[in-house]
């Protein structure tokens, strides 16, 4: 009974997280609960590449945009609108499903809203797409032609990226996304 207060010991957590909690490597500590809170596998899945050339070349489009004298058309009017909205937009669901923002709100159907959002967003960024290529010409505001011809492609490749999400959501909304021989079933 004499040696019993020696092998008990108080300590509620280890001395490395008391550590951690003082400053001595809140910077690891914080790099590791970030990435903790992160779907690294969404990462690397087709979508969300998809969505991060959505969201880079979306940007792209819209800065050759407002770096032209886009007011005096207001064709252009109409696709700065629609890709600024669009890239906002993208940006904020990429990051929300990045960020499991989906198990926090369950009472959305997630996969129905993600296609109704992509097929939505092709078509808009189709029609801002053609009045983009249709007002883009080469003997009014010549300075400004290649840019405006630039950000047409830019257009056409958005466009593009969002019909292949759009098909994407389709597939995880459809179900396991697989084909048809793995959905078959003996009779």
């Amino acid at each position: 009974m004499a040696d019993f207060p020696s092998k008990v010991t108080t300590e509620t957590s280890s001395p490395h997280s008391q550590s951690s909690q003082q400053g001595g490597n809140s910077l690891q500590g914080l790099a590791a609960n970030f990435t903790t809170m992160m779907d690294m596998s969404f990462i690397r899945s087709i979508p969300a590449i998809l969505m991060i050339v959505e969201i880079v070349l979306g940007l792209l489009q819209w800065a050759l945009i407002a770096g032209a004298p886009y007011t005096l058309l207001p064709a252009y009017g109409w696709v700065m609108f629609v890709a600024v909205t669009l890239w906002i937009l993208t940006t904020i669901l990429f990051f929300m499903i990045l960020f499991d923002g989906r198990q926090k709100l369950t009472f959305i159907p997630w996969p129905l809203t993600v296609m109704v959002y992509f097929a939505g967003a092709t078509v808009l960024y189709l029609t801002a797409f053609l009045a983009n290529a249709a007002s883009v010409q080469p003997f009014y505001f010549t300075i400004f032609y290649g840019q405006m011809a630039a950000a047409a492609f830019f257009g056409a490749v958005v466009t593009v990226a969002y019909g292949a999400s759009a098909f994407f959501s389709y597939l995880a909304w459809k179900g396991d996304g697989g084909n048809a021989a793995t959905n078959t079933v003996p009779t």
